[in-house]
């Protein structure tokens, strides 16, 4: 087997704003695992939010390349485990490695990735759109380029409430609220009731990661769901969150894949949690591997690629919410270039 790395600055459409900082440009790696003809395409981003560089991750897989080569595909989930012990603290390459596994080996077998799980993809649910903070007539000019059936609406900021107004009179959709860690419990539970008759579904991480004792009084008494976010990153974040959230948000890169993410999902439902998995403003290469994912779900935002200028692969594509996969097996990526010139 062996492993193609590539690195790309992806063009975001329009600056994207959230209560950690704002971007106009999302670095990534994307990588390559070639088995023969075959080769599988996996992706991880570079967040600074997450101390996270391009030079890094780089360094970490170009140090891991021989065991990477190496170790035999014999399943994903096979493959995943025997580089634990090199990738368990570094779990965006991780992801990107998984991801590419997951991909090349659905190829071998010529099947499409859910498929090969034994999943149906009729009864999928809709992808939300992303609107980033910003002055109120920008975020209305955002939901007017974009109808769209789900929005996830950005908030932390002086007036959430006044800006979720406004944005209500433009659209009939349904909103999910993020205030990425920005409310306090007192200010969540303010917020609630509005929010419902703002036609509202979720609220998603209003409270710092380490307020547990914020997060239980919300869980007992907001009258929305409370999803985790940025309190659910690895897999033993899942119990946890029970009787913290009413649900997780599962990231691949931070989780360390979709052979990690598939356990957090059956264990969460286990728990009676609601599930759902988000993207990281990623290219199709990593959103194609979430559509996969689908069938278990009960929300998404996989809306990476909508956010970008300029796209550097095709695979699933998302219209009025609904995903469509493409007639390929595997993830059902392809890059735009060769990464293997």
């Amino acid at each position: 087997m062996r492993l193609f790395i590539h690195t790309h600055d992806l063009l975001l459409r329009h600056t994207f704003r959230i209560a950690h900082g704002a971007r106009d440009i999302q670095p990534t790696m994307i990588v390559g695992l070639q088995e023969g003809e075959h080769l599988g395409l996996g992706e991880a981003t570079a967040t600074s939010y997450y101390g996270l560089t391009l030079g890094q991750m780089v360094v970490t897989l170009e140090r891991l390349r021989p065991a990477i080569e190496n170790t035999p595909l014999e399943s994903p989930e096979q493959y995943w485990e025997a580089l634990r012990p090199y990738l368990q603290d570094h779990p965006f390459e991780q992801c990107a490695l998984d991801v590419a596994a997951h991909d090349l080996f659905a190829r071998l077998q010529g099947k499409p990735l859910y498929e090969l799980w034994g999943l149906s993809t009729d009864h999928n649910p809709l992808t939300n759109y992303t609107i980033g903070i910003g002055p109120v007539e920008e975020m209305i000019e955002r939901i007017k380029e974009k109808p769209w059936p789900v929005y996830k609406i950005k908030l932390g900021t002086d007036n959430d409430l006044g800006l979720l107004r406004e944005l209500r009179k433009h659209t009939n959709s349904f909103f999910r609220v993020d205030a990425n860690t920005a409310w306090t419990a007192d200010q969540t539970l303010e917020y609630a009731p509005e929010l419902m008759k703002l036609g509202v579904e979720f609220i998603e991480q209003p409270l710092k990661p380490g307020d547990w004792e914020g997060q239980r009084r919300l869980f007992e008494q907001c009258p929305l769901p409370i999803i985790a976010d940025e309190s659910c990153q690895r897999e033993t974040d899942v119990s946890r969150c029970h009787t913290y959230f009413h649900g997780i948000n599962i990231k691949l890169m931070k989780c360390g894949g979709l052979t990690p993410a598939r356990r957090m999902i059956q264990h969460a439902r286990e728990l009676g949690m609601k599930v759902m998995v988000g993207c990281m403003t990623e290219s199709t290469v990593g959103v194609s591997a979430i559509a996969h994912l689908l069938p278990l779900l009960d929300y998404v935002d996989m809306d990476g690629p909508l956010l970008l200028k300029e796209d550097i692969a095709i695979g699933v594509t998302m219209h009025e919410g609904k995903v469509f996969y493409p007639p390929v097996n595997g993830a059902g990526a392809e890059l735009v270039f060769d990464m293997m010139s």
